[in-house]
């Protein structure tokens, strides 16, 4: 595998070549010092400074998949420059301890991050989560690692709407077990409390009123396989018990039955609730959120990945429109759509496509006058329509507080920024344009606000 290599040694260090002998060994081709590195590559340091994690940082930035740092001598995590290393978008950090062990680690994981790449682009990975943004990209590679090279559980949190379903079920995909089973998908938020142990454990005849015949519930369907359980949060606490034990023990007894069956499935939870809190609560037990928090991902609501709003619109408007040919998006519904605020996230912005989509007539251009009637703003003065009773509450306790107007002049300049700079996934050029300034004003405030 060939990959590049940066040094931030001394000229005279007597480590370097034995380390390249090692890595060649080991199966890699370091090229040093790549002019422009657009492939995975290594970093190789002996003190932490400001020049190396510049390095890192920008690198990462031109879309460089993977930098491991590998250290001549072992830094403390005391002083955090370890954290700040990660922070910059280094992978990993190794030392050149043991120089065969550490070439072999350093081929293992450059190995697997191109696999991981690979199945990146596939079409199973491709025709399921649409949308390529750094942050999606970012959460993808976590999915597959999980899926693809471990049995984990997995925990899958995130606001409404954001694709946790899409993501159980391309961990389903991807999951290498021969003879996989199916994918068994449970809704924890609208199981009825009288009939929550049926759809768990299945039940046999006559064990309840209706019973007229045995069934199956979600341990069985989900042997072999994977079981979902969407919404994990809404479980009453006396099932949550019950859980945890077949989970445990892998057996369980249907309703009614006195015998016990054997299960083997894959588990995959998905909750909008932040569970710890939960835990504090008292409403949700602490043993169990540590049996499926396995893996934890968060999948990013939408106003994250401002990138994916346009592909997703297409994804779409194929759907809305089965002829082969997909009608272009004027820019005003473009910007319109980017602008656009989405609570509900994903499953809004589809719901917004497909009302579209259903008064759009012909194969020229979607225009802004297909939006819905209630989708077009009023009129409004647009030096004022922001400011609304929340922010003049947030005014009124600052001056209540004696916070003069220099200082709250500041803050809310300060805000304005990080929030544009965030919305733009750290595009300078783009955070000025929807702040109506110059890229160099905004480089220049934003040094301000550092210091």
């Amino acid at each position: 595998m060939r990959v590049w290599c940066r040094c931030f040694v001394p000229p005279n260090t007597q480590q370097l070549h034995p380390i390249l002998t090692a890595l060649e060994q080991a199966g890699l081709d370091a090229n040093i010092h790549p002019p422009t590195p657009t492939e995975p590559g290594l970093v190789i340091f002996q003190d932490i400074d400001e020049d190396l994690q510049t390095f890192i940082l920008t690198t990462k930035q031109t879309g460089v998949p993977r930098i491991l740092a590998i250290g001549l001598t072992r830094t403390s995590l005391v002083n955090g420059s370890m954290w700040q290393l990660l922070q910059a978008g280094a992978s990993d950090i190794l030392y050149w301890d043991q120089p065969e062990a550490t070439a072999q680690a350093i081929a293992a994981r450059l190995t697997r991050g191109q696999q991981i790449d690979d199945l990146l682009t596939s079409p199973i990975v491709c025709q399921t989560i649409v949308g390529r943004s750094p942050m999606t990209v970012t959460v993808l590679r976590r999915l597959i690692e999980a899926a693809y090279f471990t049995d984990m559980t997995v925990l899958l949190m995130g606001e409404s709407g954001t694709g946790k379903e899409l993501a159980a079920q391309l961990i389903h995909a991807l999951d290498r077990r021969q003879n996989k089973g199916e994918l068994a998908i449970l809704d924890c938020s609208t199981i009825v409390p009288e009939l929550s142990g049926s759809e768990f454990f299945g039940h046999e005849r006559g064990a309840f009123t209706g019973a007229v015949t045995p069934r199956d519930g979600a341990f069985a369907l989900a042997n072999g396989g994977t079981l979902f359980l969407d919404e994990v949060g809404e479980l009453p606490l006396s099932l949550q018990g019950q859980l945890l034990r077949v989970i445990q023990e892998r057996s369980y007894k249907r309703v009614g039955g006195n015998t016990w069956h054997r299960t083997d499935f894959r588990l995959i939870c998905a909750t909008n609730r932040d569970l710890l809190q939960e835990v504090t609560c008292g409403r949700f037990r602490r043993d169990l959120y540590y049996r499926i928090a396995g893996e934890l991902i968060t999948m990013p609501p939408l106003r994250e990945r401002l990138d994916d709003i346009i592909p997703l619109a297409y994804h779409f408007m194929k759907a809305a429109h089965p002829p082969a040919h997909t009608p272009p998006l004027d820019d005003a519904v473009k910007e319109y759509l980017l602008l656009r605020d989405y609570p509900g996230n994903i499953r809004e912005l589809r719901q917004l496509i497909t009302r579209i989509m259903s008064r759009h007539v012909g194969d020229g251009y979607v225009t802004i006058g297909e939006l819905p009637a209630e989708e077009r703003p009023a009129m409004y003065d647009e030096t004022n329509a922001w400011c609304d009773a929340a922010f003049e509450r947030a005014i009124r306790q600052a001056i209540a507080l004696g916070v003069g107007l220099k200082d709250i002049g500041r803050t809310a300049e300060n805000l304005a920024v990080n929030i544009a700079v965030a919305d733009a996934q750290g595009n300078l050029q783009r955070a000025a344009a929807k702040l109506k300034v110059t890229d160099r004003a905004l480089q220049l405030r934003r040094a301000t606000n550092a210091q």
